[in-house]
């Protein structure tokens, strides 16, 4: 089942970045420019995890986290700025699960976002596709029931894949998600791709597809790399 994040960010651009980011990485997302009808969204959209800006116009984020604590059980993470640490002390001792500072890279939100939708139960810490079976919590894969040694990128590299399993990502994405990078040498990409490849061994799971990117499924049509 998709977990459902609600994203309550003021500024716009910041807004719809992370509503993107979070899509790409198979979340179904709901924004707000405030708190107004934090209440109504709880109800309605049922959120599996709020992700809250502190200063927000009309009730703030701490108002909003008090909310959230009192009428739900989803995770919280907040929003701060990167100097402001007697907020973030507030906010986790006010019950929030984790906060990321701004400017943030958004690979890092979304990483967080996921860990704290792990450790609460919110989405399956393992991904099984065809035999292959992915627990990045643990650091743990198999393939055919024989454990795979894979270092911290290719690990991360391979959970961004197996999140995103069955569709296509580009180069660009990958870099963003995995390395936090929006502009870097395209052949980073490639060479942990292949090494990835080697270790998970045949029948071959990362598919190119020309032009396009990477796929991570059990069959499909191969371009060369």
């Amino acid at each position: 089942m998709t977990a459902r994040v609600l994203v309550v960010e003021d500024a716009e651009a910041i807004r719809a970045a992370v509503l993107a980011g979070l899509a790409e990485a198979g979340f179904a997302g709901c924004g707000r420019a405030d708190g107004r009808t934090l209440e109504e969204d709880l109800e309605a959209f049922r959120p599996d995890l709020v992700v809250l800006d502190v200063m927000l116009p009309g009730r703030d984020g701490f108002t909003l986290l008090d909310v959230v604590r009192r009428r739900s059980d989803a995770g919280v993470v907040m929003l701060t700025a990167r100097d402001a640490v007697d907020d973030r002390l507030r906010g986790l001792h006010g019950g929030a699960d984790d906060y990321v500072m701004k400017p943030f890279a958004l690979a890092e939100l979304v990483a967080r976002v996921t860990a704290v939708l792990r450790r609460t139960g919110r989405t399956p810490s393992t991904v099984e596709v065809g035999d292959l079976l992915v627990d990045a919590t643990a650091g743990s894969v198999r393939r055919g029931g024989v454990p795979i040694e894979l270092t911290a990128t290719e690990l991360r590299l391979l959970d961004y894949l197996a999140a995103q399993r069955g569709r296509v990502v580009s180069k660009g994405q990958i870099l963003t998600r995995v390395w936090g990078y929006t502009d870097y040498d395209p052949n980073l990409v490639e060479v942990h791709v292949s090494a990835l490849r080697r270790k998970l061994g045949e029948p071959r799971l990362v598919h190119t597809v020309r032009g396009l990117g990477y796929v991570l499924r059990t069959d499909g049509p191969e371009a060369p790399a």
